[in-house]
C-alpha cells in the first residue's frame, strides 16, 4: 500500500483559509429595495432566430431577455406575435379569471373551506399565455402554479374547486393535495407534490409521441427552486439524447419557499444558460409580458413539431404573494420587493396594450372584473352543495380501496370489511360496484 503523502504546512503558510459561500437574498425585511442590479433590456431588440435554426444560434438569447412590450405599451420587435384584438381580449379574460378564482379560493382557504392552496399572482402570463400558444391537445406536465393552463382550456371551475374542497363530487376522490389537479380530457397530467417528476415524465411522453408518429408535443413547468433537483438533469439529458419533442419551462419566480434563487445556481448564471450545457435551444423571456411569452412558446413549440427537438425558456417574473396560504413572505423578503419589480404585473400590463390599441377600455376592465368575481362566486357556491372540508360530505370510506387493483387482493378485501364493520358502515357486495 502506497505512504499516504506528507503535508507541507510550510509549503501552504502563504495561502488564506477555505471558505464556504452562503447566498444571500439582496433584501430582507425591512430593507429599502433596489433593482438597479437587475438588466432589463428595451423591449423589441431582441432577435428572433428561425425556429429551424441550431440550437447555438439561440444561446446568445439565454443571456437576454425577450420583450415586446415597451414602455408606451406597444408591441415591437420581431418577436409581436401580432395577435388580432380578439385573441388578445380572450387573454386577458382568461388571465383576469384566473385570479379571481386564485382570490376566491384563498378565502375560503382562510374560512377553513379547505386545508390548502397556492396562489400565481403576478405569474399568470407564464401559464395562460403558454397555453394560447400551445394546440389544445398538446401534453402539458404542470407544477402547482400553472392553474391558468386548465382554465385556458376550458376545465370547470366547479370541478376545480370540487377537487380544492375534496368533497362527494371530487372527482380523484379526495386521493390529492388540493390543487393538484388531473384532467386526461384537457391533456392535464396529473400535478404532483414532488418537484420536478414532471420533467423527466413529459420527456418520457414527448420520446412516447415521437416513438409512435403522433404530432402532439409535451410541454412541462418547473420553478428555478427545483430546477436544481436531479429529476431536471436526467429529463435533459433523455430529451437532448432522444431529440424529444418536448417544451421544459423554468419559471423564476425569485422565491423557492423561503429560499431565494441564488440557492438554485441563479447567482452564477441564468436558469435558460441550462440550455447551454446540454446543447439545446435556450431562450430567456420576460414572464410579466403576456405577448413575449406567447411567442417564445410559440416559437419552442413549433420547433418541436418540426422535429427540431427540445426547448429550454426561462420565465423570469416575480411571486407575488406567499408561496402557499401557509407561507407568509414577510418573514424572509422585503415588503417592497412586489411594489417595486421592474417587469410590472402580466395583467396590467396587457390591459394596457389593448388600451393603446383602442380595443379595450378601463371602464371595460372594470366591468370584466366585478363579471369574473361574479362568475367565480357562482362556481364556488355550486361546489359547496357538495360539501366542504370537514363537513361529511365526502366519498364513501370503501372508496379507499378501489382504482388501483382491477380485481381487489383478499388481504386487502378482508380489511376492507373490518374497516366497515368497525365504522358500523354496511358493506354491500362488490358486485354492486360493477
Amino acid at each position: 500500500m502506497a505512504e499516504r503523502p506528507v503535508r507541507n504546512e510550510q509549503a501552504r503558510g502563504n495561502l488564506p483559509p477555505l471558505s464556504l459561500h452562503v447566498p444571500e437574498p439582496p433584501f430582507r425585511p425591512g430593507d429599502p429595495v433596489d433593482y438597479s442590479y437587475l438588466t432589463i433590456p428595451p423591449a423589441g431588440a431582441q432577435p428572433r432566430p428561425d425556429e429551424a435554426c441550431p440550437a447555438s444560434e439561440t444561446w446568445p438569447l439565454c443571456q437576454d431577455l425577450i420583450r415586446v412590450l415597451d414602455d408606451d405599451h406597444r408591441a415591437i420587435g420581431p418577436w409581436d406575435p401580432k395577435l388580432d384584438a380578439e385573441t388578445l381580449r380572450r387573454m386577458l379574460r382568461t388571465m383576469a379569471l384566473t385570479r379571481a378564482f386564485d382570490d376566491r379560493m384563498y378565502r375560503g382557504q382562510r374560512q377553513g373551506k379547505t386545508s390548502f392552496y397556492m396562489k400565481c399572482t403576478g405569474e399568470e402570463a407564464t401559464s395562460v399565455a403558454s397555453a394560447f400558444a400551445l394546440a389544445d391537445d398538446d401534453m402539458v406536465f404542470p407544477s402547482y402554479r400553472q392553474q391558468g393552463i386548465l382554465i385556458a382550456r376550458g376545465y370547470p371551475l366547479t370541478e376545480m374547486i370540487n377537487q380544492i374542497y375534496s368533497n362527494r363530487a371530487d372527482k380523484l376522490k379526495g386521493r390529492q393535495l388540493p390543487i393538484m389537479y388531473s384532467s386526461r380530457e384537457h391533456s392535464f397530467f396529473t400535478i404532483s407534490g414532488n418537484l420536478a417528476t414532471q420533467y423527466p415524465q413529459a420527456a418520457g411522453w414527448a420520446m412516447a409521441s415521437a416513438i409512435k408518429g403522433d404530432t402532439r408535443i409535451a410541454a412541462s413547468w418547473i420553478g428555478e427552486g427545483s430546477s436544481a433537483e436531479g429529476d431536471t438533469h436526467a429529463a435533459l439529458t433523455f430529451a437532448t439524447v432522444f431529440n424529444a419533442p418536448v417544451v421544459f419551462n423554468v419559471v423564476n419566480n425569485q422565491w423557492a419557499i423561503s429560499s431565494f434563487s441564488g440557492f438554485a445556481g441563479g447567482e452564477r448564471a441564468t436558469f435558460a444558460a441550462k440550455a447551454v450545457g446540454y446543447g439545446v435551444a435556450g431562450l430567456r423571456v420576460d414572464g410579466n409580458d403576456a405577448l413575449a411569452v406567447y411567442a417564445a412558446m410559440r416559437w419552442a413549440a413549433n420547433r418541436a413539431r418540426s422535429n427540431m427537438g427540445p426547448t429550454l425558456i426561462e420565465h423570469f417574473t416575480y411571486r407575488a404573494e406567499g408561496h402557499s396560504t401557509s407561507d407568509d413572505p414577510s418573514q424572509y423578503r422585503s415588503a417592497q420587493e412586489r411594489a417595486e419589480w421592474p417587469l410590472g404585473d402580466p395583467i396590467t400590463r396587457l390591459a394596457r396594450h389593448l388600451i393603446a390599441l383602442g380595443e379595450w377600455t378601463e371602464d371595460a376592465q372594470e366591468a370584466m372584473d366585478r363579471e369574473l368575481v361574479d362568475q367565480v362566486k357562482a362556481a364556488t357556491k355550486e361546489a359547496e352543495k357538495n360539501g366542504v372540508l370537514g363537513h361529511g360530505l365526502h366519498h364513501p370510506f370503501h372508496t379507499m380501496f378501489e382504482d388501483v387493483f382491477e380485481e381487489l387482493p383478499w388481504h386487502l378485501q378482508e380489511q376492507a370489511e373490518q374497516a366497515i364493520r368497525e365504522r358500523r358502515i354496511k358493506w354491500p357486495t362488490w358486485k354492486e360496484y360493477e
